[in-house]
């Protein structure tokens, strides 16, 4: 299932990207251009901040892989706080809310009752979402606009949750919050 999550996660960045050159154009002409590789990551993990902010009571969380493509950037991070499924509509409303808030642009909205998801561009181009993967793990990614092409390193943001060496052996949500994991085993 997870692999399954992946994939559906990499259709969508790639939806996501084939918008790319419309992206810098709706910046406002030359405004995306002045942007590189790495300052478009830290623009994405600036977002990510937010959003995990925005949620009440907090989530631990921990960085997914990042993902570098000719001109754009995907940051993404993995809620490790079990989020149980009477408690998932809450949390969808938590993000959908803040992005609102935040001006974003809702782009599409799966009410699937298994794996939810939504998607959203903010206002300078930046594609997020908010996919609920295999055993209600929470999954959130940026995708960035087609920028200066420069080297990228990892984000300096510390992660709530352990980390994990490479990204790619993330376990499922193990941490339990009175809140949102309220009716999970």
């Amino acid at each position: 299932m997870r692999a399954f999550c992946r994939v559906i996660t990499l259709f969508v960045g790639s939806v996501s990207l084939a918008g790319c050159v419309n992206g810098v154009a709706s910046l406002g002409g030359s405004e995306g251009m002045d942007m590189n590789m790495q300052q478009a990551a830290e623009r994405a993990d600036e977002i990510l901040d937010g959003v995990l902010g925005e949620i009440e009571p907090e989530v631990k969380w921990t960085h997914d892989t990042t993902s570098v493509g000719s001109c754009d950037v995907t940051r993404r991070r993995a809620v490790m706080t079990i989020v149980s499924p009477e408690r998932r509509g809450n949390f969808l409303g938590v993000v959908d809310r803040a992005w609102r808030a935040s001006g974003y642009r809702m782009k599409s909205i799966n009410n699937d009752p298994d794996v939810p998801a939504i998607f959203a561009q903010t206002e300078d181009g930046f594609g997020v979402s908010l996919i609920v993967g295999g055993e209600g793990q929470v999954f959130f990614e940026v995708d960035t606009p087609c920028v200066e092409e420069s080297e990228v390193a990892e984000s300096t943001t510390q992660a709530t949750a352990p980390t994990y060496e490479g990204m790619e052996h993330i376990p499922r949500p193990n941490i339990r919050s009175p809140f949102w994991s309220a009716g999970a085993p």
